[in-house]
């Protein structure tokens, strides 16, 4: 049987529910940079997971990286955003870079808590799974002045530098199973800092009891939850598990006097005091918490028409943040300075200082052309010493050439010259063979033979030399 092939390429939450993968929609880099410490680091790798889908969220920094390798490789990977933390001496700092030609927002980070500090204060910790990552979370923009005339620029612009980190929302072709987080933005007038929110939105049934939703959930009752000691005892096995998921009503006579009993009336192992989490009151609250679903939700029993009520569990990071300036361009290129927290400075100063970016900004041009004229004369003359190094090795190939056929000329006329020198010499031995049944005297054997010894001598010619010729 032959080898099953591989025709499926899986994407990060498939191609219908990644957003990401259309084109328009802002891609960033959240990285760290200089020497920060272990809290720093992981809000780094805590706020990846917020901007999840559309992040580099496995991206490593190197201690010999510079803030230029990350702006010189975002635009060729379609990254727009860069969100860089550093550690001052002050306070942590983010800057958010709009690629690749500006503005850089330098906000102070004031107060910060991590992922693990807000599950660990909550009292109802919410798991996250992979699966809220899929899509990216829903941007709220609450208390923001109005973009008005009246209204301070750098507001509006820092309002809009929060919009375009994530992608615009469209409500006719939004899929509401994609809707799983909420990004909180809320600008303070009375301190001008920026509160910046996670939440994980929830759906739980409406006018229904605590305990009714305890029996259908399979949730334990108040003080039936099993602590994180005894958890760690039981070896997180599947009986600890199964016990802790399931409602434990030993000490009731019936299963109606846990559904039917007052609010304040005593209970098996209570002092006749209930919490109001424990009371028979909706799961859902008021009224303006309730809505139908207008198409199904992840959860049990979410379907399209069902009145469900819709909470917000914060899951972090949680930060408090203060603009202190804004720059024109990116870092390396900077360019006039639009705000500062701090300095303020007069129109001629401005005046002044923009005359002077101004003016680096034509010298740098100058230089980048400069750069590029040179780059090309030398190209050029690369290329022309590269071709006459060539048309030089083909003038002494068709030389070789030449000369080979003129040496193959004088051994072919040498090669002709030995051969009738040999067929003499065959001549020469013939005639002068010697006849066995001719007779002769002594006397004429003598004068013959020094006549003929002289005439061979005269008639041969003179042998040349024999040469090797080069091939």
């Amino acid at each position: 049987m032959g080898r099953r092939r591989k025709n499926r390429t899986h994407l990060k939450g498939g191609v219908a529910s990644n957003p990401g993968s259309a084109e328009g929609v802002p891609k960033s880099f959240v990285i760290k940079h200089g020497q920060v410490g272990n809290s720093l680091a992981q809000l780094v790798r805590d706020f990846r997971k917020v901007m999840e889908p559309n992040t580099a969220s496995r991206v490593r920094e190197r201690a010999r990286n510079k803030l230029r390798d990350f702006l010189t490789m975002a635009p060729a990977l379609g990254v727009t955003h860069l969100l860089a933390f550093t550690l001052t001496d002050v306070a942590p700092s983010m800057r958010i870079v709009r690629l690749s030609a500006g503005p850089t927002l330098s906000f102070r980070i004031e107060r910060y808590s991590l992922m693990k500090d807000i599950v660990n204060a909550s009292r109802r910790a919410r798991s996250m799974s992979s699966v809220e990552y899929l899509s990216p979370p829903l941007l709220v923009l609450a208390s923001f002045p109005p973009p008005e005339p009246t209204t301070s620029p750098h507001l509006t612009l820092m309002m809009k530098t929060f919009q375009s980190l994530f992608p615009p929302l469209a409500p006719q072709t939004l899929s509401l199973s994609s809707a799983r987080r909420v990004v909180l933005v809320h600008y303070n007038a009375d301190r001008g800092t920026v509160d910046f929110r996670h939440y994980l939105i929830t759906v739980k049934p409406y006018g229904v009891s605590k305990r009714i939703r305890r029996i259908l959930e399979g949730a334990p009752a108040k003080g039936a939850a099993p602590t994180s000691a005894s958890a760690a005892a039981a070896g997180g096995n599947a009986h600890s598990h199964a016990h802790a998921a399931t409602l434990d009503l030993g000490n009731e006579k019936d299963v109606a006097d846990f559904l039917l009993r007052k609010r304040g009336e005593p209970g098996p192992s209570s002092d006749g005091y209930e919490s109001a989490a424990s009371s028979a009151s909706s799961a859902g609250g008021d009224d303006g918490d309730a809505i139908s679903l207008a198409d199904d939700y992840v959860g049990r029993n979410n379907k399209k028409g069902q009145k469900r009520a819709v909470k917000l569990d914060e899951v972090g990071p949680r930060m408090e943040l203060r603009l202190i300036k804004v720059v024109e361009g990116v870092p390396g290129r900077e360019g006039g300075v639009l705000y500062h927290e701090f300095v303020k400075k007069s129109k001629a100063e401005a005046k002044a200082q923009k005359a002077e970016h101004a003016a680096k900004e034509k010298l740098r041009k100058q230089r980048k052309e400069e750069q590029e004229r040179n780059v090309k004369r030398k190209k050029a003359a690369q290329d022309a010493e590269n071709k006459g190094k060539k048309s030089g090795q083909d003038g002494g190939d068709q030389e070789e050439e030449g000369s080979g056929n003129e040496e193959g000329a004088d051994d072919d006329e040498m090669v002709s010259v030995i051969d009738e020198d040999i067929s003499d010499e065959d001549v020469m031995e013939d005639e002068g063979a010697w006849d066995d049944d001719e007779m002769i005297s002594e006397g004429e054997d003598e004068g013959e033979e020094s006549d003929s010894d002289d005439e061979e001598v005269s008639r041969l010619p003179p042998k040349k030399p024999k040469t090797k010729s080069k091939r």
